[in-house]
């Protein structure tokens, strides 16, 4: 079979731009050399599409690439656009918002190039979670409660808006941006008097606030993949090094997160926890591949919490080791997002 060209689109500009610049190097490095020709296309922080020979050397500490005026908008990024119309098919790795969240699966989608992971709907509902919630909800999922408090409400009635936060939610709590990932914004609130630093944290990155009870149990997580017939992977689960697992928890080289695969619970809730992630995959409408995270609380129940359509690629992220421990490596699991991605656009080509 003949190479085929891959663009690997990171950076972005989000919070999460230094975990997509990870994630990148990892995909780009894991590819399969006899199969796929990488072409590299950097976006700064600031919105701007560099060249492959840029984003090829923003990976090199000693050059400040991603912060500088180097490169020019999406509209107006010639060499970034030309390179992206060479290739055939593009892997998106922009996490978070401008990225993770559909507009640029929609770019893709207008540009008729082939990408993979989900579609522009269900890119856009995982990445804010108070629809996502409404939607589990409205399914029949069972998630744990949670508010939505617009930053306008809060800011014109901050002592209502707590009053609602203790009569339906209580403490601890978690206050977090709507839309964003990797923990980036998030606080455990323990009472009142922590409320106002939370949610000027939360309001950051979003304008729109979610609040949402603190689940005691174990934090397990299952990768799922396909399109018209997903599979689930084996359950992993995650041990913070503290109170939860935030975004030095996820990243930090001097972290003690443990992971667990398999998950330390039970067959049976390993099984349930399986069949409600394909569900929730589903529900929502998710391609290509996600990662489905879950509270288990001791008695055995299985509490939703959120799909993540670009999850992690690091080295240490649990998205690809939960393939490798069911038997699919990082190098074919690479593979088998792209060629999926490849399926979806010829299925909708023959409409």
């Amino acid at each position: 079979m003949a190479k085929q060209r891959v663009a690997v689109l990171f950076g972005g500009r989000s919070g999460e731009h230094e975990v997509s610049v990870v994630s990148a190097r990892s995909v780009m490095s894991a590819l399969d050399p006899a199969r796929w020709d990488v072409v590299p296309i950097a976006i700064t922080r600031r919105g701007a599409w560099l060249s492959p020979a840029l984003s090829t050397a923003a990976f090199d500490p000693g050059v400040a690439r991603f912060d500088g005026e180097i490169g020019d908008s999406v509209l107006r990024s010639r060499a970034a656009m030309d390179a992206l119309a060479s290739c055939d098919i593009a892997f998106p790795l922009v996490h978070g918002t401008y990225g993770e969240d559909g507009t640029l699966q929609g770019f893709l989608e207008i540009a008729g190039i082939p990408y993979a992971g989900c579609g522009v709907a269900a890119s856009a509902i995982g990445m804010d979670k108070a629809l996502m919630k409404a939607l589990f909800h409205e399914s029949g999922i069972r998630v744990a409660r949670y508010l939505v408090i617009r930053s306008w409400e809060y800011t014109l009635t901050q002592n209502l808006s707590m009053q609602a936060i203790e009569e339906s939610i209580g403490y601890p709590c978690f206050v977090k941006p709507a839309n964003g990932g990797s923990s980036v914004g998030i606080t455990r609130a323990l009472s009142r008097e922590d409320i106002p630093a939370a949610f000027a944290a939360a309001m950051a990155y979003d304008d729109k606030v979610v609040i949402e009870e603190a689940i005691h149990g174990r934090e397990v997580e299952c990768s799922v993949l396909g399109n018209e017939y997903p599979e689930a992977s084996l359950v992993g689960e995650i041990e913070p090094d503290r109170d939860f697992y935030d975004y030095d928890s996820k990243y930090s080289s001097t972290s003690r997160t443990g992971l667990h695969i398999p998950a330390r619970i039970s067959p049976a809730t390993a099984e349930k926890v399986r069949q409600l992630a394909v569900r929730m995959y589903q529900v929502m409408g998710c391609e290509g591949y996600a990662r489905v995270d879950f509270f288990v609380r001791d008695d055995g129940e299985v509490i939703a919490n959120e799909v993540n359509t670009i999850p992690g690629f690091t080295s240490i992220s649990m998205y690809p080791k939960l393939w490798a421990a069911s038997g699919l490596s990082y190098p074919d699991l690479l593979t088998r997002i792209l060629e999926l991605g490849f399926e979806r656009y010829q299925r909708r080509a023959r409409r």
